[in-house]
């Protein structure tokens, strides 16, 4: 359980450093109306979310899919059924990673 731990620790720590790696505000970028403080770390907390939604989405997908897998092998004449069901739930959790993903485009302009 520790290396999963440490392993997205860092994962999540490589995905926030381009958004450390920003200069500071240019004087064009401090005269554009709207500019605060918070603004700043928001390159981090996109890419956090981007990182925690893609790490979630892996992780529900691989247990959707093993749990289909055990399904099946249970019951074998059911494999269409669970096979379909698992389709469309994989495209559900795909979903959120990809409004995550959305919401990074849309946000990501702002970062200054």
């Amino acid at each position: 359980m520790l290396r999963k731990a440490l392993a997205v620790t860092a994962i999540l720590a490589l995905m926030a450093v381009p958004a450390m790696a920003l200069e500071g505000p240019t004087a064009l970028q401090e005269s554009k109306a709207g500019t605060t403080e918070s603004s700043k770390y928001l390159g981090l907390a996109l890419a956090f979310a981007l990182g925690g939604a893609a790490i979630g989405g892996a992780l529900g997908q691989s247990n959707a899919i093993g749990k289909a897998v055990d399904a099946v092998a249970r019951q074998p004449e059911a494999g269409a059924r669970i096979q379909g069901m698992m389709i469309i739930g994989l495209a559900l959790i795909e979903t959120l990673v990809i409004y995550v993903l959305l919401i990074c485009f849309v946000w990501g302009g702002r970062v200054v």
